[in-house]
């Protein structure tokens, strides 16, 4: 339930309103706006009747009980829409994020090459994978830490901040200590010892929807991070599974003014893994920020042909150069705040 106070309560009315729910088992969750206070109560409500804290004091305004399960990542408890902010680069805020990068990070001199060529073309995230998660348990499986310090290195070289996958709890700590954003992939998305392991630190956390996922699942992942404590949340639609064999998967863009309406979190596209084509990823990545994206993540490579992984779906650098114009040309046209009805 949530507990919205009147914009002339006082602190003490709202120290009692919190001791009051913690006294009933809930825990409280803060939402300051412009001139209004409220208390979001998480927890059971049975048993509660919302009329005994309607009356507790005279700083009360309304008490509202909420169904959706995603209290921490619903707009009921936090209306304005939220910025995860990764040293300067602020995702969610007026201009739309890109990170780019190749899939795999393959050698020092692969990463720091794509680095360079993205950062000077309007990248601000740095993507790569040090390790990968691959269908074939033959294929390659990634660098593991020596891939982090390579990532790291081309990173930090080129102005660039890094979003790297987490595969497993016993990696948390190991990526955490090279990495500014930890990635949770697909087919983690519903690995809830995971996600509340990385709900545990101070990294901002990427989460990739799952191939076969509902919103309201996808939302819920997000809820396992943030009831940790970490609500530094970025939401990633990276396309689902349809009886559409065109593409890879099919990218689901009607979620993105989905996901605006019932949260606050960001959300990025990844026209790359949806489409799994190169001449696809373009019209998508346009269309995906068109609709109201918040960023996009995008696998950009060299030398594709010689790629180790997603070589088909990796963008060579003038492709992605174009892209990068084609993008700030679709976010100087549109607004990017909602039509109301």
């Amino acid at each position: 339930m949530i507990v919205v106070m009147k914009p002339d309560a006082t602190e003490e009315e709202i120290n009692e309103v919190e001791e009051k729910l913690i006294d009933l088992g809930f825990s409280v969750h803060f939402s300051q706006g412009v001139d209004y206070t409220t208390l979001g109560a998480i927890g059971d409500k049975s048993g509660v009747d919302p009329r005994e804290l309607e009356i507790l004091n005279e700083g009360v305004a309304k008490v509202t009980e909420i169904s959706e399960p995603y209290k921490l990542a619903g707009r009921n408890f936090h209306p304005a829409d939220s910025v995860i902010e990764v040293g300067d680069v602020k995702i969610g805020g007026e201009e739309p994020v890109t990170m780019a990068g190749p899939c795999a990070i393959e050698s020092r001199e692969q990463v720091e090459t794509i680095a360079e060529y993205v950062s000077d073309h309007g990248a601000s995230i740095l993507r790569g994978g040090a390790f990968k998660p691959r269908t074939s348990p033959y294929s390659f499986q990634g660098l593991g830490e020596e891939g982090l310090k390579y990532m790291r290195k081309a990173a930090d070289n080129n102005d660039l901040k890094m979003v790297t996958e987490v595969m497993g709890k016993s990696q948390v700590g190991l990526v955490s200590s090279y990495a500014d954003i930890l990635q949770i992939g697909s087919r983690n998305m519903q690995n809830y010892n995971l996600l509340r392991e990385v709900g545990k630190t101070d990294r901002p956390v990427l989460i990739k929807r799952g191939f076969s996922s509902t919103v309201k699942e996808f939302l819920m992942a997000a809820e396992y991070v943030m009831s940790e404590g970490n609500e530094k949340v970025i939401l990633c639609e990276r396309g689902i599974r349809t009886f559409s064999d065109e593409t890879r998967f099919t990218l689901d863009l009607s979620v993105v003014p989905v996901i605006k309406d019932e949260s606050h979190l960001p959300i990025i596209i990844d026209p790359s893994h949806s489409t799994g084509v190169r001449d696809k990823v373009i019209p998508m990545a346009r269309a995906g920020i068109a609709a109201g994206a918040d960023g996009m993540i995008v696998e950009v490579h060299h030398e594709p042909e010689n790629a180790k992984s997603d070589g088909p779906q990796s963008l060579r650098p003038p492709q992605f150069a174009a892209l990068m114009d084609q993008v700030k040309q679709i976010n100087e046209t549109l607004t990017r705040e909602p039509v109301k009805a």
